[in-house]
């Protein structure tokens, strides 16, 4: 058994491989760049990311896959899990073996570990839509923070575009530290922060400075906490389904829990 370097990337597994098949590799150890090699393994193959090796792999996954199979990879790869770089590998090269389509092999253990992770994405995906809370800007511009366990942000942008297309906003990823900025009439653009020190809000609590808080919002948010609290029946209390429903790592950013 070889053990394979890349770089972390999804052009990186795609191109290792295709160096498995070009190298007449059927047993491979993936490992991302400083990751700790095996004992008595021998030196490593380091897996040179090739655009269009990546690109000749995936043109000949979507002559083996469906569409959805394919969308499956590419959401399962936005998890950003490290222990999902072996399973993929294994699952694509399997495609390659077989010559038709694994993607419905659920007693496949790769197959099943690359759907179960395209499944926690999407679920995350779906939370997003549910749990950002925005504060309104002095300028008009609403502000969004958040920081999944997983790369969504892009999953999710469409839904607030079609929500709120009449109004400017910003949602941005304290975590991966990057946002989509809209603006009414303009399509949703991608953004970062050169000096993130100097950005209006906080991103421990994704709380907007008060000099830049517009002067009803306060207020909004204050009647927002009153309403979750009154609607709330201390003889049905049920902390454990409300963690399971609203999870922990959520509230620093919600408005009611803050």
């Amino acid at each position: 058994m070889i053990c394979f370097t890349f770089d972390g990337t999804m052009d990186g597994v795609l191109t290792a491989v295709f160096d498995a098949f070009a190298l007449h590799q059927e047993s491979v150890i993936l490992l991302t760049e400083g990751e700790q090699l095996p004992l008595f393994s021998d030196e490593p193959h380091v897996v040179v990311t090739d655009d269009e090796k990546a690109d000749r792999v995936w043109k000949g996954l979507a002559k083996h896959l469906s569409v959805g199979g394919l969308r499956i990879i590419t959401l399962s790869w936005l998890s950003e899990e490290r222990t999902l770089h072996q399973p993929l590998f294994n699952y694509i090269c399997k495609v390659f073996r077989t010559g038709r389509s694994i993607e419905h092999n659920a007693a496949d253990e790769d197959v099943l570990f690359v759907r179960n992770t395209c499944r926690r994405v999407l679920h995350e995906s779906q939370r997003m839509k549910q749990f950002i809370r925005f504060q309104k800007a002095k300028d008009g511009t609403y502000l969004g923070v958040v920081a999944p366990d997983h790369n969504v942000l892009p999953l999710a942008v469409d839904h607030f575009e079609d929500r709120f297309g009449d109004q400017p906003w910003l949602i941005y990823d304290a975590r991966r530290h990057y946002g989509y900025y809209h603006t009414p009439g303009t399509s949703v653009i991608r953004i970062t922060f050169e000096d993130e020190t100097a950005v209006p809000f906080s991103l421990e609590n994704g709380r907007l400075d008060v000099d830049m808080l517009s002067d009803d919002d306060q207020l909004l948010q204050d009647m927002w906490r009153t309403y979750f609290k009154a609607i709330c029946i201390r003889e049905r209390l049920n902390p454990r389904k409300q963690l399971n429903d609203m999870p922990r790592r959520y509230w620093k950013y919600m408005t009611e829990k803050q």
